[in-house]
């Protein structure tokens, strides 16, 4: 059975609640359920959740454990002991956050046969508190970022446009009632999405706030951000398609888009697993993907993400309570910084 299914934006709405709403019940989720939680979104009634469930069950995405319950994710059940004791035996010998995300990116691979993920928390450094812009002159402004850290970072930005005071007022209210408390990287990433998204109907505000960051405004002094990907063979081998096969592998193999996708979906002050199908809102190339994340601890301090990526076919509960357990288990065996 191939690996890649395609399934509509429909689909994908009905599967999602479907998931969120198994995630926090544990039980199998009836139509009427996901109808309330849609609140008849895009025109769907009960009814027409029933035949999309019914056709998720057919393409082997769903089940249902008895004629009279709800569905659930197709999945070969919750982890054993066994299995628990094996994914922490992986772990001996680590004793560094930088090797306990490495090793958690293979475990994650082996367990879900799709992309196993891992990436290192961004510091607060880089989390924005507030933003001020000021006119010097014509064309010149002042940028004042604030981060959580309580680090200034100012600079000057020479404009090709002329942005009035009012402006420059509006585009840091939108900023700091938006954004305060993202990283600086996610907050450049939304943004990029929402100018794509309404280029058709641009407003002066996306236009001001489109020549700001252009112009350097969410700029950050360089560094690395560590994230670690095994398992990218896993997803290419069930697509026959060369173009989209090829656009995959670009996506997969550019870091800082998947730094952005993490950040995107997957909030480091979360306390269970996000689990997203379909992400091409951030990777248009990854929409008939799965993403399950989530955060992961040190003591009161984040450590960073985990994560795996993969087909629509994933055994949905068996690697969510593998990215659950290998999430929390770095609490256990990593020394507090």
């Amino acid at each position: 059975m191939s690996s890649d299914l395609r399934i509509s934006p429909r689909d994908r709405l009905v599967l999602n609640a479907i998931i969120e709403l198994y995630i926090a019940t544990g039980e199998p989720v009836a139509s009427q359920t996901v109808a309330r939680q849609l609140d008849n979104k895009d025109g769907m009634s009960a009814a027409t959740i029933r035949n999309v469930m019914a056709a998720l069950g057919e393409a082997g995405l769903l089940e249902q454990p008895h004629t009279s319950a709800g569905r659930c994710p197709i999945s070969p059940g919750a982890l054993t002991q066994e299995r628990r004791d094996q994914i922490e035996d992986s772990f001996a010998g680590v004793s560094s956050p930088q090797q306990f995300l490495e090793r958690t990116s293979h475990v994650l691979s082996l367990i879900s046969s799709g992309v196993g993920v891992a990436m290192a928390a961004q510091a607060e450094t880089y989390w924005l508190d507030h933003i001020h812009f000021s006119r010097i002159s014509t064309g010149r402004v002042l940028a004042v970022l604030v981060t959580k850290s309580g680090m200034v970072l100012d600079r000057i930005l020479t404009l090709d446009r002329d942005l009035s005071l009012a402006e420059l007022e509006g585009a840091a209210a939108f900023l700091n009632q938006n954004f305060r408390g993202w990283s600086i990287e996610r907050i450049r990433a939304e943004l990029a999405r929402r100018l794509e998204q309404e280029r058709s109907q641009y407003d002066q505000l996306m236009r001001s706030l489109e020549e700001l960051c252009r112009k350097g405004a969410l700029e950050r002094e360089s560094a690395v951000q560590s994230i670690f990907i095994v398992g990218v063979a896993n997803l290419v081998a069930g697509e026959a398609d060369a173009e989209q096969l090829r656009q995959l592998l670009n996506a997969l193999e550019t870091k800082q888009r998947l730094i952005e996708l993490l950040d995107a979906y997957v909030d480091a002050r979360q306390q269970s697993v996000r689990v997203v199908v379909g992400l091409e809102e951030t990777i248009p190339e990854m929409r008939n993907l799965v993403l399950i994340g989530a955060p992961a601890r040190l003591g009161t301090q984040s450590l960073g993400t985990v994560a795996v990526i993969g087909s629509t076919r994933i055994a949905y509960q068996e690697t969510i309570n593998a990215v659950s357990f290998i999430a929390q288990l770095s609490d256990r065996i990593l020394p507090t910084q």
